[in-house]
C-alpha cells in the first residue's frame, strides 16, 4: 500500500529529456539507481546554481514528471529528481523501504554537492506526497538550504488504523512529524483543501508543530497541485514559493 509500483507508468523507451545529466548510484544489490539533472538555463561550473533535490510521489517515475519541473523551471533552479529503488528504471535495484530510500536521497545530495554547477550552500530538498516523507528524512541527515513539502503526511504510521493496522506494526513510518521540530531550516509547506489522499489535516498539524514554516493551503486535491503555469492559480503559488525562496536568499529576485 506504501509503494505500489506496480500502478506507476512504465519507463520511456528513449530518454528524451533534453539537456540532462544522468547521476547514477550503485546499491548494495550491486544495481544502479537514476537520477536525472536538469540543469537552469545558463548555468556552468563558472557561474552555478541553486538545485532543488525532488522526491516524487508513490505511484509515479523521474520519466513522466511534468509538473514539478515546469514549477522550478520558472524560478530559475537546476532541478535533480532520482528514481526509487523497484520503480521504473530502477526496478531491479531492490525493493523499495524507507530505509533504502532515504540512503539513496543522502548518496545524490551528496553527488549534488560535488558538482561545479551546483551552489553546494543552495541545495534545496523538495518531496511530493510519500516523496515528502523521504524528503524530511533526507534533510535530518544533510542539512539543506530549505524544505519544501507538498501534499505530506505528519506519519505512514498515522495511516495505520485506517487499514486495521496497529501503527507500531508499520514498517516504513516515515514520521515527518517528528523530524520537522529538529530541522533548523527554512520550511515551506503546501496542501490541498480538497485532497482526498492525504487529508488537509496533516498540512495543519505540520504546520502547527512548526509554526515557522511557511503554510500554504491550496483550493485543489492530491493529483492537481498548481504547477503547470497555465491558470493564474499556478502563477499564484509560484508567487508564494518564489517570495520564500527570495526571503531566504536561495534565488535571485
Amino acid at each position: 500500500m506504501i509503494f505500489p509500483a506496480y500502478v506507476a507508468p512504465s519507463p520511456r523507451a528513449v530518454r528524451d529529456v533534453p539537456d540532462k545529466d544522468v547521476i547514477t548510484i550503485t546499491t548494495e544489490t550491486g544495481k544502479p539507481v537514476e537520477a536525472w539533472f536538469r540543469p537552469a538555463p545558463g548555468v556552468s561550473a563558472s557561474r552555478p546554481s541553486p538545485v532543488v533535490l525532488s522526491f516524487h510521489g508513490n505511484a509515479e517515475v523521474i520519466d513522466c514528471l511534468d509538473r514539478v519541473p515546469r514549477l522550478f523551471r520558472q524560478l530559475g533552479v537546476s532541478l535533480c529528481t532520482p528514481e526509487y529503488r523497484g520503480y521504473g528504471r530502477a526496478k531491479d535495484a531492490g525493493p523499495p523501504s524507507q530505509e533504502a530510500l532515504v540512503a539513496d536521497g543522502v548518496r545524490f545530495y551528496d553527488e549534488l554537492a560535488k558538482r561545479p554547477d551546483v551552489d553546494p550552500s543552495r541545495i534545496i530538498i523538495h518531496g511530493y506526497s510519500i516523496g515528502g516523507g523521504v524528503a524530511a528524512q533526507v534533510a535530518a541527515r544533510r542539512k539543506p538550504a530549505a524544505l519544501i513539502l507538498e501534499s505530506t503526511f505528519t506519519s505512514v504510521a498515522d495511516f495505520a488504523w485506517k487499514f486495521a493496522i496497529p501503527p507500531f506494526l508499520t514498517r516504513h513510518p516515515f514520521r515527518t512529524n517528528e523530524v520537522l521540530p529538529t530541522l533548523d531550516v527554512p520550511i515551506f509547506i503546501a496542501h490541498g483543501r480538497g485532497d482526498n489522499h492525504v487529508p488537509v489535516s496533516h498540512g495543519r498539524k505540520l504546520h502547527a508543530i512548526v509554526p515557522s514554516a511557511t503554510y500554504v493551503e491550496l483550493d485543489c486535491g492530491h493529483l492537481d497541485l498548481p504547477g503547470d503555469m497555465m491558470e493564474p492559480a499556478d502563477e499564484a503559488y509560484l508567487a508564494k514559493l518564489r517570495e520564500f525562496l527570495n526571503a531566504h536568499h536561495l534565488v535571485e529576485p
